[in-house]
């Protein structure tokens, strides 16, 4: 670990701009949650749209925070606490501590974006580039208005490598958050009708997230999904904002392509000619979108000069984060139950992965593959009808059982037969009783729903009245 300051006390000022009030001390960290502030970090006060982080200011210095940057109207209400910097608006400063961050650095910057995979493909890229040089990447789905500026902000000049994740829910979103980031390769993981609500068709979703380019350096790479009906509008895109592409897929085309590939039920082996390289490689969690990302994955690391050879060795040891496909054994201990928690997000062709993977989940005795799935936010006036279509994955895996909860996820609920009908419920809480009364030693039960259906609490639930025994991921 590097004794070098994240930011030297004059260099975070000038990057921060405004009027400093006492003495500024080196910076070790950026934070905006003094719950998680560190001494030495620098505490910026964000006004959000429930909290206002100036409530939050004297807590954050009495922690040893290095300074914290408020605005210039407010600062005199903290001079008696320690270091603070007025600015005139907080998010902004915190926008050009992130843009210094990315001016003096001279790595492989890549940015990643798309409907489906994002935060996936980044985790990826973390693990995979690791081998080839210190990598920094965007800390868990930090891809907004202030979680890119954020990410920025904590990029330390050592790193050979940046990965940042930028995410929308509307037009207009990610061309700002682009221009920070400046990366030289740009992934689009998928197109999908994610957020659908807030667009005409999907086409306008690939448009907003071609605005990625706009920030992409010049003669910078466009790695684009061949395999996705968006695939000519992005790469037409790409091309007028003056960049090359690269594209792959199982597209016999693909200049990054899958050639093989063996699924399992913990892990996939495949093998890929990427860019003319022939590379054989494990992913130790399952999952065929997985395995397509991957290939992005590949071409990032060739294209920003990483050793694929180690790259490939390194793709063994990448897990499920919790939320996202972390496994779980939990129960009996000579026959446990498999869970699967995929509380954090959820789209219709997130769902459909998520509903493959348990169908290659193993089960034990008597055991029985079930799934307890809430609503899929976002998806506007056709919400109902992608609810409904979802019955189609089920039948193809041949579940055993649903659970549904939520008004949309009551279509698919209809859609079932009757003997694939566990239970319904409004909402989470009424449907966790049920689940728990369900499972049984042996069973693979799965979880999964977007973050506001709350799914996670059946997930905790479940932990809490059978034990988690090992973690499977």
């Amino acid at each position: 670990m590097s004794d070098t300051p994240l930011w030297t006390a004059n260099a975070f000022a000038a990057a921060a701009g405004g009027s400093v009030q006492g003495q500024l001390r080196d910076v070790t960290g950026i934070s905006i949650d003094t719950r998680t502030l560190e001494r030495g970090d620098a505490f910026f006060a964000i006004r959000g749209e429930r909290l206002d982080g100036h409530d939050y200011v004297r807590a954050a210095l009495e922690k040893g925070a290095a300074c914290a940057v408020v605005e210039a109207s407010r600062a005199g209400e903290f001079a008696d606490a320690g270091c603070v910097i007025g600015v005139d608006d907080v998010l902004n400063a915190l926008e050009g501590v992130g843009r210094a961050a990315r001016a003096r650095s001279q790595a492989k910057i890549i940015g990643v974006t798309g409907s489906v995979g994002k935060t996936g493909t980044k985790e990826a890229l973390r693990l995979v580039l690791a081998p080839c040089g210190e990598v920094y990447a965007s800390a868990a789905s930090h891809n907004n208005h202030w979680g890119v500026p954020l990410s920025l902000s904590r990029f330390p000049q050592s790193a050979a490598f940046g990965i940042f994740e930028m995410g929308m829910n509307a037009p207009g979103e990610i061309g700002p958050l682009s221009r920070m980031v400046r990366p030289q390769v740009s992934i689009i993981t998928t197109v999908e009708p994610v957020h659908i609500e807030f667009f005409k068709s999907v086409e306008q979703i690939a448009d907003a997230k071609a605005e990625i380019f706009e920030g992409t350096e010049p003669g910078g790479v466009a790695v684009l999904n061949a395999d996705n009906a968006q695939f000519s509008r992005l790469r037409d895109s790409a091309r007028a904002a003056g960049l090359k592409t690269v594209s792959f897929g199982a597209e016999e085309s693909a200049d990054a392509r899958l050639v093989d590939c063996v699924c399992e039920a913990e892990f996939s082996a495949v093998t890929a000619d990427v860019l003319g390289d022939l590379v054989t490689y494990k992913i130790g969690a399952p999952g065929r979108h997985l395995v397509q990302n991957s290939l992005a994955v590949m071409a990032a690391v060739k294209l920003t000069g990483g050793d694929l050879a180690r790259a490939a060795l390194a793709y063994a040891g990448l897990h499920a984060p919790k939320g996202r496909g972390a496994r779980m054994r939990i129960g009996d201990p000579d026959c446990p139950a498999l869970l699967i928690d995929e509380s954090y997000n959820a789209n219709p062709a997130s769902m459909r992965a998520a509903i493959g993977n348990l169908a290659l989940a193993p089960v034990v005795a008597a055991g029985r593959r079930i799934a307890v799935l809430g609503d899929m936010l976002e998806l506007g006036e056709g919400s109902r009808q992608m609810h409904a279509d979802v019955a189609g994955a089920v039948e193809e895996a041949r579940l055993d059982l649903v659970f549904a909860c939520g008004p949309n996820m009551a279509a698919l609920f209809d859609a079932l037969p009757p003997e694939r009908q566990a239970g319904y419920a409004e909402v989470a809480e009424g449907l966790t009783d049920s689940v728990l009364a369900a499972v049984r030693p042996g069973d693979a039960v799965m979880v999964k729903g977007s973050l506001g259906s709350r799914m996670g609490q059946i997930v905790e639930a479940l932990k809490a009245r059978y034990g988690v025994l090992e973690d499977a991921s």
